[in-house]
């Protein structure tokens, strides 16, 4: 049985239970890109080989097979291309053997009772009564053969659990659920409240808003107080328009890949006239349009299509219906 003592409890999430945070988040909404740079982040900060394995492994009966099972294929690549480039990274625990001949219903019925600190009675009443084998299932592999093995702590598992929860949409029942359980590991609300940070940051406002709710936690507006949102109207000269197109394009999707206060760069022609192209564009901030102006794609975007444009109008706007524009963005996950 895993230790889990609650003794000593720090204020904040170490850097390894952050990648542990961020990992997990990213395998669960299958954001492979992003998890790349996490996979190797979280090995630089001290993570273990089989303890991201493991990590992988658990989220399975969280996220589903698919998103598992490519979160295994990209650590496969990162640990080939961290081998190519000399690194070599610890393997960690591999885990105990369990005893084929337990009885495993039982052995994740008091593992779930020592995560819930309530009684665990046989069947789970409601979904189990209905369904006797999702109880069986449940009891038997993720909290007897997953949740058993030593390979990370219950207060690890927990953390795995709810940012992959979090992250993920309409899970919002097992969600609260598994908050409590992480509490009840020694989990505080402080670092919770880190984790729907971190959440923010690696997934989107909305989903860590999720988690600040069952935290009654104040949530973050999605749409920030001065958000600019602007309408670019340009008529670009016919002869350049093919190339025009190609450097906007380019630079649209590299501002909305890589910066997190570019909310969207929507570009379009009128279909009448495709000499005459809208962008709508929309800035967390000004602070985020200000810095977008600085980035080396927009420069590139300006000075090669300045011959191009015939003319520009700027045209910024204003939301006649703010609440019902947060539906919007809530909608798109923003």
């Amino acid at each position: 049985m895993n230790a889990q003592n609650k003794t000593d409890v720090p204020t904040f999430l170490d850097d390894q239970e952050k990648s542990l945070v961020r990992i997990s988040a990213l395998t669960a909404v299958g954001d492979l890109e992003q998890l790349t740079a996490q996979l190797n982040a979280g090995m630089d900060s001290g993570l273990k080989v089989n303890e991201i394995k493991e990590l992988l492994v658990q989220l399975y009966a969280y996220c589903g097979f698919p998103r598992s099972l490519n979160g295994i294929n990209t650590f496969m690549n990162v640990l080939s291309d961290r081998k190519t480039k000399g690194i070599i990274d610890k393997q960690g625990n591999a885990g105990k053997v369990p005893d084929s001949n337990r009885d495993k219903y039982e052995e994740g019925r008091k593992v779930l009772e020592i995560l819930t600190k309530s009684t665990q009675v046989k069947p789970a009443p409601g979904f189990g009564e209905f369904a006797p084998r999702i109880d069986a299932f449940l009891k038997e592999h993720l909290f007897a053969d997953i949740f058993e093995s030593d390979v990370l702590n219950f207060k690890q598992r927990e953390l795995v659990t709810i940012a992959a929860l979090t992250a993920m949409t309409g899970v919002e029942a097992q969600l609260k659920s598994h908050v409590g359980m992480g509490i009840n590991t020694g989990i505080t609300e402080d670092q919770l409240a880190e984790v729907a940070d971190l959440i923010q940051k690696t997934i989107n406002i909305t989903q860590a808003n999720t988690l600040r709710k069952v935290l009654s936690r104040p949530e973050h507006p999605i749409a920030a107080p001065d958000m600019l949102v602007r309408i670019s109207e340009i008529e670009i000269i016919p002869e350049y328009l093919e190339a025009y197109n190609s450097i906007l394009k380019e630079e649209a999707a590299a501002s909305v890949k890589v910066e997190p206060g570019v909310i969207a760069i929507f570009p379009m022609y009128v279909i009448e006239n495709p000499n005459q192209i809208r962008i709508i564009e929309i800035y967390a901030n000004k602070q985020a349009y200000l810095s977008h102006l600085e980035t080396a794609h927009f420069k590139l975007y300006k000075t090669g299509t300045l011959k191009m444009v015939k003319s520009l109008k700027l045209v910024d706007m204003n939301s006649i219906d703010p609440e019902t524009m947060k539906l919007i963005f809530s909608k798109m996950g923003k």
